[in-house]
């Protein structure tokens, strides 16, 4: 299940992306377009700066823009950094333990095509599509 972290990093990616302008937007207003608190999204963008999707420019006419064209992001990349893994199970997250039963277990390749089709899904919806409702 996705949390409210990631689902308000994509409201907050979506809002950047359709103030069409090369001016930072403030992060004061895209709360409040957004209808999030101020203060939990200061704990979103944090991450989406750290994992360099958003640049912050402080002091006065600062805020937060996108790095890149909207069409650049893909939703699954967007939750993956403020989610973690999307991995159903964790035999299937990256680096784990090898699974002492992956050579009998019978539920393992459900599994993977399932995250499959997540991922999947996911990293084929870019930011743009979602602006243009093209989902």
């Amino acid at each position: 299940m996705i949390s409210t972290k990631g689902r308000y990093a994509l409201r907050f990616m979506i809002d950047l992306a359709e103030q069409s302008t090369e001016s930072p937007v403030p992060l004061d207003e895209a709360a409040g377009r957004q209808g999030i608190s101020k203060k939990y999204l200061e704990i979103v963008v944090k991450i989406l700066v750290k994992g360099k999707l958003v640049k912050g420019t402080s002091g006065k006419g600062g805020g937060y823009r996108l790095t890149r064209s909207p069409k650049e992001y893909t939703v699954g990349e967007i939750l993956e950094l403020t989610e973690g893994t999307l991995a159903s199970v964790a035999c299937l997250v990256n680096e784990a333990e090898l699974c002492p039963r992956k050579a009998v277990c019978k539920t393992l390749p459900m599994w993977i095509k399932f995250d499959s089709v997540v991922h999947d899904f996911f990293f084929h919806i870019t930011l743009s599509d979602l602006v243009e409702g093209k989902v």
